[in-house]
């Protein structure tokens, strides 16, 4: 495993997930760009975190360099890479971490609602995706990391325009993954847990983003991150990773029934039962990967 001297963009940096994830990148050896609007958690207003995780990344004797941009706007998302490019000459390391909450059940959330999220989470990520890609697939190297969320994998009351956004995340890796197979480049999904700004803010929650409880510390989801930005990295995996705890997740499905192609709604719904069980599922291996 090596990413020293590797140049990786962390979006999403200036704090919780995204600090750990550059601070551990930047420990072993590659240069940050260090992105963060440096907004509140529903995107709103902007500040300086990005700058306080450089000042963090060369005090310890790092390489690290700050950008302000939202990955939400497309020439924001250009700057990004155009950063990386600028100070430490390309980008070989891509960690899409950019996030928001608007928080709502379906009926009470207003459209508005939905974009926003939808734009920060999966545009963004696409963005900034899209303007390193051909930096990659043309010097035949490229890790990106994006973060999907057990939101969408597996579903969570009150965040459909969230758990739509990180669900999509894993359609993109899945897409992205075989496009870039060929040309060295590798495109995994982290499903992340820790105590963040973000958890915090969810209803109901307890904990203390200032101070993350030892066993749910965003910290112990980076290594996961370093996992996947190395050289002998995966390829289209969804890592879950919290509290020092790591596993894969992967789509099933079963055998299915077979009703020819005279089939009817009739002949559907008489084996029901056996179209719906699991029990003998198995991983989908359909493309092959």
């Amino acid at each position: 495993m090596s990413v020293k001297g590797k140049v990786a963009i962390v979006t999403g940096a200036g704090g919780g997930l995204g600090r750990c994830h550059a601070l551990l990148l930047a420990e072993h050896g590659a240069k940050i760009v260090v992105n963060d609007l440096g907004g509140g958690i529903d995107g709103s207003g902007k500040g300086d975190a990005a700058d306080r995780v450089v000042e963090e990344i060369r005090s310890m004797g790092g390489e690290a360099v700050a950008n302000k941009a939202s990955v939400a706007d497309r020439a924001g998302a250009k700057s990004i890479v155009d950063t990386a490019v600028k100070e430490f000459g390309t980008v070989d390391i891509l960690v899409n971490n950019a996030g928001i909450l608007r928080d709502k059940s379906f009926k009470n959330m207003t459209l508005d609602e939905w974009d926003s999220v939808i734009n920060v989470h999966l545009n963004g990520s696409a963005y900034v995706t899209w303007h390193a890609w051909p930096i990659m697939y043309a010097k035949n190297y490229g890790r990106i990391v994006l973060t999907s969320s057990v939101s969408g994998i597996f579903g969570s009351f009150g965040q459909a325009n969230y758990g739509a956004a990180k669900m999509g995340m894993v359609g993109m890796m899945n897409n992205l993954c075989r496009e870039g197979a060929g040309h060295n480049v590798f495109v995994n999904c982290l499903s992340p847990g820790a105590t963040t700004r973000m958890t915090a803010s969810v209803p109901g929650a307890t904990t203390d983003p200032d101070n993350p409880d030892p066993e749910n510390h965003p910290a112990l989801v980076s290594p996961a991150v370093l996992f996947m930005c190395s050289e002998d990295a995966p390829n289209g995996k969804i890592i879950q990773a919290m509290g020092g705890k790591y596993s894969v997740q992967q789509v099933f499905t079963n055998d299915g029934i077979d009703l020819g192609v005279s089939a009817t709604y009739e002949d559907l719904d008489a084996r029901r039962e056996t179209l719906l069980d699991m029990s003998k599922a198995h991983a989908n291996s359909r493309y092959g990967q």
